[in-house]
């Protein structure tokens, strides 16, 4: 098939034209079981009632002025997600690249502020912060930098989940003013740190007066059990990154500050034409009246646990997983060998499922599935898995 879009993804053999729920349907009418939810985007599943409304009813009303002028919905959700998170102000953008574009000037200005001319962001090792040129440079991954080379300067990169390594590169690395981390690492293959490595991040930054970030793009709204992954550690970061779900679908990041970190972006130095439009502010308001009015949000880890508990009995016989790992919906199950050719016998079974760092199954149900739900794709996988 001819198309005039750039290669930029290798895109499986389907296009879907509806969604509800869980489920999606291709341009056949074929029922899919969506275990990804558009990469950990749409956690209240397609075609949330809720949120179907909140966009079209202001659809009629107002889409678009720009932040030239007021914005009371912006205003409004940025009161709700500083209530939530405990943060002091926010900045909206359209995606979590933009977010953590947002973060690292913020990080840059406070080193400036400190006479620091060259300001160094410490980040990990196989983590993602996006594509663009600041976010790409402070990912950890060679394969999404290589080619777009000379990088950005001002990043260096230590092994996750490693305190001792990053109190060595804070006390020998000039000019450190910020620590960027996922609480659990998405791309990198669903990496869980241990239980207190962000209470000992914060109390590393704490101890040298850096900023602690974290790109809960992936991890936020509810993923992992809290609306936000850092209450987990009972602590609050000084600059928190939001997108993906937020939105449920519509296109809006949020970079939220605090303390130190809330007034370092000055009028003029910074800036979005979309960014916080009445249309994804109603979306969002949405998102999170729904997500903070049920027990969608307390029942994640539960369900986590029982998809991993299915799918550790029904693969019993078998020795091809080498290990499972979840944080609320957010479940990775690694392989003893390459499994990327899974998705698409999924896709087949009619199954949407996503494999990272080659030999990790991710799934990212929404996180209103169901015991039914659980059954079906937890029967489907590990069929797939012991095949």
């Amino acid at each position: 098939m001819t198309t005039h879009i750039m290669p930029t993804y290798g895109r499986l053999p389907v296009c879907f034209e509806k969604g509800e729920g869980i489920w999606l349907w291709d341009t056949d009418n074929h029922r899919y079981l969506d275990a990804l939810s558009g990469i950990a985007v749409c956690n209240l599943g397609h075609a949330h009632p809720a949120v179907t409304e909140a966009i079209c009813a202001q659809s009629r009303k107002l889409v678009h002025t720009s932040n030239l002028y007021g914005i009371r919905l912006q205003e409004q959700l940025a009161d709700k997600l500083t209530a939530l998170s405990g943060m002091d102000n926010v900045f909206f953008c359209n995606s979590g690249a933009e977010a953590n574009e947002a973060a690292l000037k913020i990080a840059r200005q406070w080193g400036h502020q400190k006479n620091i001319q060259t300001p160094v962001v410490i980040s990990f090792e196989q983590s993602f912060h996006g594509r663009t040129f600041g976010a790409m440079s402070a990912t950890g991954n060679a394969n999404i930098q290589n080619g777009f080379e000379p990088l950005l300067p001002g990043f260096i990169h230590i092994p996750y989940n490693d305190i001792e390594a990053l109190t060595e590169a804070i006390e020998n690395t000039h000019n450190v003013v910020a620590v960027l981390a996922e609480p659990v690492q998405g791309e990198g293959g669903v990496n869980i740190p241990d239980a207190d490595f962000l209470n000992q991040i914060r109390k590393l930054c704490d101890q040298h007066d850096l900023l602690m970030m974290l790109d809960e793009v992936q991890t936020g709204m509810g993923r992992t059990g809290r609306l936000f992954a850092f209450e987990h550690n009972n602590i609050t970061p000084d600059v928190c990154t939001l997108a993906k779900a937020l939105g449920n679908g519509v296109p809006i990041g949020a970079c939220l500050a605090k303390g130190k970190a809330a007034h370092m972006l000055k009028a003029g130095q910074h800036g979005s034409t979309f960014g916080g439009n009445p249309l994804v502010c109603s979306a969002a308001l949405a998102v999170i009246d729904t997500l903070t009015q049920s027990d969608l949000i307390a029942q994640a880890e539960q369900k986590g646990r029982h998809i991993c508990q299915q799918l550790q009995q029904k693969t019993a016989h078998s020795d091809r997983i080498v290990s499972m790992r979840h944080k609320g919906l957010m479940i990775g199950i690694e392989l003893a060998d390459p499994c990327t050719d899974l998705v698409a016998e999924a896709l087949k079974q009619k199954l949407l499922i996503n494999v990272t760092a080659e030999k990790t199954i991710r799934l990212l149900p929404p996180l209103i599935i169901d015991d039914s739900h659980i059954a079906q794709l937890t029967d489907t996988l590990s069929t797939l898995i012991i095949a």
